[in-house]
Order: C-alpha cells, then structure tokens, then sequence
C-alpha cells in the first residue's frame, strides 16, 4: 500500500511540474476576463523591467565604448525677436474709376477719336454724336439773343432817362431773359453730343463702332479705367472687430501676378453683415507699375497680434508627450565636440508661417535641436553638424 501512495505521489508530480503556461491567444480564446487583466499585469511588469534593464546597459555601453558615435544634430541659437501674427482673408481688387461710358443724347455717331489702350486726360474729347440740326437752332437762337439783348438794354437806357413805359421796358427784359435761357439749354444738350473722358485713364475697351446709332442708357461706348487708385476689400470675420482698426498693418499677396505689398488698413465698416456676420475693410494698393487690375483676388493678412521681445521656434521640431504637453530639445555643452541634449517643456502661443511663439521652457541665448531631435532622448550625447 506504501508503494501506490508513493507511485500516486510520483505521477501528481510530474504533471503538475509538465503542466504548460497558457499563452496570449489561448487567454483571449477562453475569454476569461480576470486571465486576461492578470496576463496584462505580468506582461507589462515584464515590459518596464525589460526597459529598465535597457537603459541601465546603454548607460553602461556610453561609458565604456570608446569608439561609440553620436548622433549629429543641427542647432538654432535662440534671440529675441519680434512675433506677428496674421489673420488671413481673401478680398477683391476695386477701382472708383472702372466705368462704362455711355451716351446722353441720341443720335449717329459721327466719329471716335480715341483708341483702345490709349491714355486719356480728364475732359478729352473721346466721340462725337450728330446732333440732327441742333448747332443751326443755336446759332439761330443765338442770334436772336443778341437781338434781344439790344432791344433789352435801349428799353433800360430809355427807361433810367425816365422815357418810355414801364411795360414796354419789363417786356424787353422778360424777353430777353427767356432767350438767354433757351440758347444756355441748346448749349447743354448740344455739349452732350460731344463724349468727353470724365477722368484721367486708359481706353481699356472702344464697344461702340464709328456710325452706329445709339440712344442714352442703351448703348455702351467706352471703357475707360484708371490704375493709380486701387483698393483691395475684404469681409473679416465679427470676432476680429477689436482686434483690426483703421491703420491695423496689412500684407497683401496677389498670387496672379507673383506681388506683395504692405499697407494698413484705410477705413472699416460701421456694419456687420448678418448673413455671415463679417464687417468689410478697405486697404489701398501701391500700383506704380500698373500690374494690378481690377478684379483680381488678394490674400488680405491683417496684423492681430504683436510681441516684442519674444522668443520664435519652428513649428516642425515641437514633439508632444504622452501628458499632451509641448516639448522641445536644446544642447548643453559636455565639451569641446561633445554636447548633451536635455529636454524643455514649454508653453506656446499663437503660431504663424511655420514659426511658434514660446511664452515659457526656453530663453535667450540657448541653443535648440532643429534637425534630429526626433530621433534622441533626454540627456543623450550628441554631436552638433557643422
């Protein structure tokens, strides 16, 4: 009986010691729950020791290879500068003086005498419409205005000398004032057959032809534009009404012609738009060269935000840790070659064309990783490229 019991004994041994640790996929299979939370834990001491034990021989392998090499980085000596940020818009390129210039008087136009890209003064004499016997019913009026005229004064000479009647003197007086006006009416409506440049500029376009009737309002003649008072405007959204005023700085871009100007910003509106709840501004454009027409689309950049004395980093080398904070790597020098990265936790503000502004974790004078700082870790000895 003592022998089974010890054979019994022998045999409960051997398969409990052969029993096989259950793997990943098997927990996950059986869908045990508690399994699954313990295999994590273990697995994830096995992990931090592992880590650990890591760190502890590249620290090891630091000290004692001295044939080891180090990662080459690239720097940025960090200064005080100035941060502006930008609000980005797209407006429109206006002209007050981009017009149609239609007839006021009906008629054949007799002749033009301008041509399209010609520049023109204020006043020049552009077309002639006939004016159907008008100029003969002035010079007829005209004549009996002077006569008028005549009758008008010898009646008042006559009538100062106490000769004559009263009547006969305001009869003279009356007439000759109606003449007067009927002769300054046919001047008026003759002037209008004559089509003068009511601004200084160039004949973008002749639409009417030489002998065409036209009528006023109907018929187009001319487009006369000037490009010396150009104007951009833009609709900015409401939140922004405190922020831009009237001299807010202003970059402009065209794409369309490759420029780029500075200016400020001329007038805003008293108005909000309640459709899209945006105001309008008004920014004059330098045009010396004429490049800018009407109707071109303009990258408006207005300025909202302004630092002095601030320290700017590339957007590109931020990093995030796993608490969400923003971080960034600078050097400290071990030795002549050889310098030692450390990592600054910072607070950021705005950012603008690729640059950040840093309110807090770095000041003037350090030095930060720009090229390789993705690649390296707290305290590592690197070498900077030169």
């Amino acid at each position: 009986m003592k022998k089974l019991l010890v054979l019994l004994l022998i045999v409960i041994t051997v398969i409990s010691c052969g029993k096989k640790e259950k793997s990943v996929e098997d927990i996950i299979s059986e869908g045990n729950l508690s399994e699954m939370r313990a295999k994590k834990s273990e697995l994830r001491t096995q992990q931090n020791t592992i880590s650990d034990k890591i760190e502890q021989l590249n620290e090891e392998i630091e000290k004692r290879d001295k044939s080891k090499s180090y990662p080459l980085v690239t720097v940025q000596t960090l200064n005080d500068t100035i941060f502006k940020h930008y609000v980005e818009v797209q407006g429109d390129v206006e002209t007050d003086e981009n017009i149609i210039i239609y007839p006021e008087f009906s008629g054949i136009l007799s002749n033009i005498y301008v041509k399209e890209g010609e520049r023109v003064s204020k006043g020049q004499k552009l077309a002639k419409i006939d004016d159907g016997g008008l100029s003969s019913q002035l010079a007829q009026s005209e004549a009996q205005l002077s006569l008028a005229k005549t009758t008008f004064e010898r009646q008042e000479r006559l009538w100062n000398k106490k000769i004559g009647s009263e009547i006969q003197f305001l009869e003279a007086k009356t007439n000759y004032n109606a003449m007067q006006k009927s002769v300054d009416q046919l001047r008026a409506q003759l002037a209008k057959t004559v089509i003068r440049a009511p601004f200084s500029g160039v004949i973008d376009e002749v639409i009417s032809d030489q002998g065409q009737v036209v009528n006023p309002g109907q018929n187009q003649l001319f487009r006369l534009v000037n490009l010396k008072d150009m104007y951009i405007t833009a609709e900015i959204p409401e939140n922004y009404l405190g922020k831009v005023t009237k001299g807010s700085q202003v970059l402009v871009e065209i794409n369309s012609i490759g420029k780029e100007f500075e200016g400020e910003v001329e007038q805003v509106s008293d108005f909000v738009n309640p459709n899209n709840r945006s105001f309008s501004v008004k920014v004059s454009v330098p045009n010396p060269e004429g490049f800018v027409k009407p109707n071109l689309i303009a990258t408006v950049k207005l300025n909202d935000y302004t630092a002095e004395k601030t320290i700017v980093i590339p957007q590109s080398i931020l990093q995030e840790n796993a608490q969400g904070e923003s971080i960034a790597y600078y050097i400290e020098p071990k030795n002549d070659t050889v310098n030692v990265a450390r990592k600054a936790v910072l607070k950021t503000g705005l950012a603008y064309n690729s640059k950040i502004e840093v309110l807090s974790g770095l000041k003037e004078g350090q030095k930060i990783i720009v090229e390789g700082a993705r690649t390296i870790r707290d305290g590592q000895e690197v070498k900077v490229k030169q």
